[in-house]
C-alpha cells in the first residue's frame, strides 16, 4: 500500500491528502472529491456553518454561535480541535486553536439561577461581573449587585438579559427553572388508536432525553433538529408525556394545527375533549391547544397591539413547543422573550434562518439539544434515500430580449416560470406514471396553468383549510397520485406515499425552504425505493443563481446532486435507446 504524504507539526500529524483546510479567519475548506469527504464533513458540520457549496471545494465556517451550540448540546473544544487535527491538510492556525477553546469556553461562564424571588446573574469570574454591571446593555436589568461575583436582575426580564448578553458574546446559561404549569396526564400508546404499533425510535428517545436532561435544571429549554420525515412530532409527544403538563404548541399553519391534533388522538391517550384548536376558525383554548403563527401575530393595524397574544397566559402552561421554529416570526420572539419561566421546546428540520436572528432563537428557545445528520438516519432506514437532480433548461429566444432589461426581482421570475420547464415537467411525470408526485413552486400563474394542463388539483394559500385537508387526504389515500402545490405545503404536511417532487420555482436562497421541499417525500417507502427530488432552473439566469444557493441545504446534508442539461437527462444510448437517465420528451 502507497503510504500517504505526511509532515509533523509539533505533536500533530498532518496529511497533505487530508480534505481540510483550515484558515486563520476561521473559514474551512474541505475538498469534495477526496475519499475522506464524508468523515470530514460529518465532523464539521457539528461546529461550524455551511457558506458555499461549488462542486469541488465547500466553505464552511466557525463562528461564535456555532461553537456555543455545539457546547450546548455537549460537543467539548478537545472534540472539535481534534477533529480538525484528524482531517486537517496543515497546522491549525494557533488564532483558531485559541478562539475554539474560549468561544466554548464562554458557554455556561455566566448563569442565571433563581435565589427565592430573586434572579441572579452569577459567574466564578468576578472581573466579568464588575464588567458587566458597567455595561449600558446590561445596566437596564441590573437590580443590585449581591456579591462579588453575583448580580440580581429583573425576573420579568429574563429573556432580554439573555438576549442581550449572546450579542455581547456572553451566553448564559439558564439554570434559573420554569413552573410546573398545571398537570395534564399524557403517555404515549404502544399501539395506535388506528391500529398500529407504535414506539419511538432510538433517535427520538435520544432527543427527548436530551431536551430533559433527567428533569435537571439546565434541561427544558432547546432546540431539536431533526429531518422532515424523522418524527419530530413524536419527539414533542414524548416531551409532552415525559413533562406531564398542560402544552400549547405552535404550528405553521390551520393544516399542520389539525395534523398535530390527529397525532395526539391516534398516539397517546389524552381525551378528545382536552385538545383545541385555536385557528381563524375555531378558538378553543384546552389542556392541549394547537395553534398557528398566523393566528398569533394578527392585528388589525400596525400600530395596534397582538390580540391573540394572550393565549400565552390563558392556560396554566407547563410547556411551549415551537413547530418549525426556523419560522418563528419576529412578533412571537417579543412574547417568547416575557415567558421564559415556561419550558420551550423548538422542533426544526434546520437552524437557518432567511432573517438572520439564529441568535434569538438560541437565547429564547433555547440552545441546540439534538441533532442528526439526515445522511445517518437514511442510511439506518428511517428516512428514505434521495436522487437529487437540479436540470438546467435553456430560457426561448423570444424572453431574452424581455429578461435583458427586466429588473433584478423580474428576472428571477422570468427565469422561474421559464415555459419551456412545462415540457420537462410533462417528460417528468411520463418517467414516474406509476408514482405519487408533487409539483412545488413559488408563482401561483405558473402553478394554475400546469394544474390546468396536467388536469391536476391545484393547492395554494387561497384554497380553504378543509378543502387543502380533504385533497391532502386523497393523495394519502391513493385517490389521487399528482399535486400542484405553492409554498403552503412546504411545512408540517405529512404525505407519507409521496416520493417524487419536481419544483419548478423556488423563493429566492431559502435554503429552509430546500429543506422542507425535499422533506416532503423522505418518509421511508414500503418497498424501500428511493425519493426523487427534481429542481428545474433556467440556465445562465436569477434562477441558476439562487439554485445555488438553496442547494447548499443539500450539500450540508450530505446529498450529492447531479447537474443535467435537458439532453443529459433525456438521450438515448448508442443503440437508439433510453439511457439511464434518458426518455423522450
Amino acid at each position: 500500500m502507497r503510504s500517504r504524504p505526511s509532515a509533523v507539526w509539533g505533536d500533530c500529524l498532518y496529511r497533505s491528502d487530508n480534505p481540510l483546510v483550515v484558515q486563520s479567519d476561521k473559514s474551512i475548506l474541505l475538498e469534495v472529491d477526496n475519499p475522506r469527504y464524508e468523515a470530514a464533513r460529518d465532523a464539521v458540520i457539528r461546529f461550524a456553518d455551511l457558506e458555499k457549496s461549488p462542486e469541488y471545494i465547500h466553505t464552511y465556517r466557525i463562528t461564535p454561535l456555532s461553537l456555543w451550540n455545539a457546547a450546548a448540546s455537549g460537543i467539548k473544544a478537545e472534540e472539535v480541535l481534534a477533529a480538525l487535527a484528524e482531517y486537517g491538510k496543515y497546522p491549525l492556525p494557533d488564532s483558531v486553536r485559541r478562539d475554539v477553546c474560549e468561544q466554548m469556553a464562554r458557554y455556561g461562564k455566566l448563569r442565571l439561577t433563581k435565589d427565592g424571588d430573586r434572579l441572579l446573574l452569577i459567574s466564578d469570574d468576578v472581573h466579568l461581573i464588575s464588567e458587566l454591571s458597567r455595561h449600558k446593555a446590561v445596566q437596564p436589568y441590573i437590580v443590585e449587585r449581591v456579591a462579588p461575583a453575583s448580580l440580581s436582575v429583573d425576573p420579568y426580564r429574563r429573556g432580554q438579559i439573555k438576549q442581550a448578553l449572546v450579542r455581547l458574546g456572553y451566553p448564559a446559561e439558564d439554570l434559573a427553572g420554569y413552573v410546573s404549569g398545571a398537570p395534564l396526564a399524557l403517555s404515549l400508546l404502544e399501539s395506535t388508536r388506528s391500529g398500529r404499533p407504535f414506539a419511538l425510535r432510538p433517535y427520538q428517545m435520544q432527543a427527548v432525553e436530551a431536551f430533559h436532561a433527567g428533569g435537571a435544571l439546565s434541561g427544558g429549554s432547546g432546540v431539536v433538529v431533526l429531518p422532515c420525515g424523522a418524527g419530530k412530532t413524536a419527539v414533542g409527544l414524548a416531551a409532552m408525556a415525559k413533562l406531564g403538563c398542560q402544552t400549547l404548541i405552535l404550528a405553521t399553519n390551520t393544516t399542520a394545527v389539525r395534523q398535530w391534533i390527529d397525532e395526539l388522538l391516534d398516539k397517546t391517550d389524552v381525551e378528545p375533549g382536552l385538545v383545541g384548536e385555536y385557528t381563524g376558525e375555531v378558538k378553543q383554548v384546552r389542556p392541549v391547544t394547537v395553534t398557528t403563527y398566523q393566528i398569533l401575530t394578527y392585528r388589525r393595524g400596525q400600530g395596534d397591539d397582538y390580540p391573540h397574544f394572550a393565549l400565552f397566559n390563558q392556560g396554566d402552561w407547563g410547556l411551549i413547543i415551537y413547530d418549525e421554529v426556523h419560522l418563528l416570526p419576529a412578533p412571537v420572539f417579543r412574547i417568547t422573550a416575557e415567558i421564559q419561566a415556561r419550558r420551550r421546546l423548538g422542533l426544526t428540520a434546520t437552524l437557518v434562518r432567511e432573517d438572520g436572528r439564529e441568535e434569538d432563537v438560541f437565547s429564547l428557545i433555547g440552545p441546540k439539544k439534538y441533532d442528526v445528520p439526515w445522511k445517518i438516519l437514511e442510511a439506518q432506514g428511517w428516512i428514505a434515500a434521495a436522487d437529487c437532480v437540479e436540470i438546467r433548461i435553456d430560457m426561448p429566444e423570444v424572453l431574452r430580449s424581455e429578461y435583458a432589461v427586466a429588473d433584478e426581482r423580474d428576472k428571477f421570475r422570468l427565469a422561474s416560470i421559464n415555459p419551456a420547464k412545462n415540457d420537462v415537467v410533462r417528460a417528468l411525470l411520463k418517467r414516474h406514471c406509476s408514482d405519487r408526485v408533487l409539483i412545488i413552486g413559488q408563482y401561483l400563474d405558473q402553478l394554475e396553468g400546469l394544474a390546468s394542463d396536467l388536469g391536476a388539483a391545484l393547492i395554494t394559500g387561497r384554497v380553504p383549510a378543509r378543502e387543502r385537508d380533504r385533497l391532502f387526504s386523497e393523495f394519502r389515500d391513493g385517490a389521487r397520485s399528482l399535486l400542484v402545490v405553492s409554498k403552503v405545503a412546504n411545512f408540517s404536511v405529512d404525505l407519507p406515499d409521496a416520493n417524487v417532487a419536481i419544483q419548478v420555482s423556488g423563493t429566492f436562497g431559502s435554503r429552509q425552504e430546500e429543506a422542507q421541499r425535499l422533506g416532503r417525500i423522505l418518509r421511508p417507502k414500503r418497498d424501500g425505493a428511493p425519493a426523487h427530488f427534481y429542481s428545474l432552473v433556467t440556465r445562465e439566469t436569477k434562477d441558476a443563481e439562487y439554485a445555488a444557493k438553496r442547494q447548499r441545504f443539500l450539500a450540508e446534508q450530505g446529498y450529492r446532486y447531479r447537474i443535467l442539461s435537458v439532453g443529459e437527462l433525456f438521450r438515448p444510448d448508442a443503440e437508439g435507446r433510453e439511457g439511464r437517465d434518458g426518455f423522450e420528451l
